[in-house]
């Protein structure tokens, strides 16, 4: 395995993105805090100080900040017994492992909340490795995650492929210097997964598939060894 396809999970690979939305809504709220819920969608996939920074600014009161983060893991936690996996989400893991990718997840999700993920993604048999928030010091934007998972891969960034759904995931990637793909069943629209470096869009992991050997997959021809 010489090419590695590195995923999102959030938005990309599972239906998640407006669970933590109304999370982090109900979370804020409790606190005092009124944030629009669209604000808060366009915040999902920063790390959760970063979000916070984001939406209350960053020269807040952050004493607060721990009791939001633990109250949103909370509230998002009593959905962990039924996170819906988008439509084909395994069928792509392992059709990229089947064909020498060595498919590896990049999470701003913690550890406790990575593995319900996976529990409805339900393809641990094509997943070589993951890497959550507790791996890395800074998050999505900052391409730390990106290159951790390349480590893991232990591939260099030109055969490797990120597929992510938010502008967070592009930017993330193109920092690292891989090429990126957007998918819009996170709900960021299209023209802002580009501007945010996307070398392609796609509907979401089904459309993925289907057009797999025109992707930016497709340019990363396989090494021999």
């Amino acid at each position: 395995m010489n090419r590695a396809a590195l995923f999102d999970v959030d938005g990309t690979l599972t239906d998640t993105n407006h669970l933590h939305v109304v999370a982090w809504w109900e979370a804020l709220r409790q606190a005092g805090h009124q944030v629009p819920m669209h604000a808060i969608h366009r915040a999902i996939g920063l790390p959760g100080g970063d979000l916070l920074d984001h939406l209350l600014g960053d020269d807040r009161d952050t004493s607060q900040d721990d009791r939001l983060s633990a109250a949103h893991h909370t509230l998002y936690a009593t959905t962990f017994d039924r996170l819906p996996a988008l439509a084909s989400a395994a069928d792509l893991l392992r059709k990229l492992a089947g064909t020498g990718w060595r498919v590896v997840l990049v999470t701003s999700a913690q550890n406790s909340e990575l593995a319900a993920l996976l529990r409805a993604i339900d393809a641990d048999d094509a997943i070589a490795d993951t890497s959550s928030s507790d791996d890395v010091e800074d998050g999505k934007p900052a391409p730390e995650p990106v290159r951790h998972a390349l480590r893991l891969a232990k591939v260099p960034p030109e055969r490797a492929v990120f597929v992510g759904d938010t502008v967070w995931d592009m930017k993330a990637a193109t920092r690292a210097h891989v090429s990126a793909v957007g998918l819009l069943c996170g709900g960021i629209p299209q023209g802002d997964l580009e501007d945010a470096g996307a070398a392609a869009v796609y509907r979401d992991p089904a459309d993925l598939l289907t057009h797999l050997d025109s992707s930016p997959f497709a340019a990363v021809p396989t090494l021999l060894t």
